[in-house]
């Protein structure tokens, strides 16, 4: 497993476990930012796997803010 996959894994786990608990104030905030976090690593990958398939080279790619990733329409 790559380090991107890694990490989602690795998030996706420990939102799990947040949700499992008792959702307070604090557990939402860091859901949130596992979520923001999140959304950054699938954009990352996703311009990996575009660079690859277009020649480039995908360690070219670079994380974008999260406040650009997050303007994204779905």
């Amino acid at each position: 497993m790559d380090a991107l996959h890694q990490q989602i894994h690795d998030l996706v786990e420990t939102e799990q476990r947040l949700r499992a608990g008792e959702m307070d104030d604090e557990a939402r905030a860091e859901i949130e930012r596992i979520e923001l976090q999140l959304d950054q690593i699938w954009d990352l990958l996703r311009q990996r796997n575009a660079r690859k398939e277009f020649g480039q080279d995908p360690d070219a790619a670079h994380a974008r803010p999260i406040s650009e990733v997050e303007s994204y329409l779905q």
